[in-house]
């Protein structure tokens, strides 16, 4: 007599595609400010995607100078309290004010500075691109994004739309960024597949 129950075998290589990329994976996605920038943290395990902690860093009004270390520090803080193995970053998009695009670029770099003074692989992506992967459409309003980035998480609330974003972020990561990485069996370096 035959039993119902077959022992199924494990294929290392479809439950973890990349040995490069080790599971679960912690992925912190950030979306620059430079009144307020949000970070959010989540585990990635296979398909699964787990809320591991999101906020923001505020700074407040002053000398450039020291509103760009309040991000520097705040997202070396981050790093040092989660250890993410990965990063991913929301690119700058040209304004209609180029003062408001240079300062926005500026915090950016603030924040890129913390994550590759910790040597850690960085991803960058559009608003478009993030968008895309977490609500299917390019065009979603903020909205859109904190209830598609609820529901993905599993939260019981929608986060603030700074946090929101960066989790978008790093779920657009989770999704389309690693999943290039899986497939072609390359490695991300610098923000660069090698």
């Amino acid at each position: 007599m035959r039993s119902k129950f077959r022992a199924r075998r494990v294929n290392p290589m479809i439950e973890n595609p990349s040995p490069l990329i080790p599971y679960p994976l912690r992925i912190l996605g950030i979306d620059p400010g430079l009144r307020v920038t949000g970070f959010g943290i989540l585990d990635k395990s296979g398909e699964k995607l787990n809320y591991v902690a999101s906020g923001c860093i505020k700074t407040s009004g002053g000398e450039l100078a020291l509103r760009l270390k309040t991000i520097l520090d705040g997202v070396s803080e981050v790093i040092a309290q989660y250890q993410p193995q990965q990063v991913a970053v929301e690119k700058v998009f040209v304004n209609v004010n180029p003062q408001s695009t240079l300062l926005l670029g500026e915090a950016r770099g603030a924040a890129i500075c913390a994550v590759v003074g910790k040597d850690l692989p960085m991803s960058e992506y559009t608003a478009l691109q993030v968008k895309q992967a977490v609500v299917g459409k390019g065009h979603a309003k903020k909205e859109q994004v904190q209830e598609m980035v609820r529901r993905l998480l599993r939260l019981p609330g929608n986060p603030s739309p700074d946090a929101a974003d960066a989790l978008a972020c790093a779920i657009c990561h989770a999704h389309v960024g690693l999943g290039r990485l899986a497939i072609s069996g390359l490695r991300m370096k610098r923000g660069r597949m090698v």
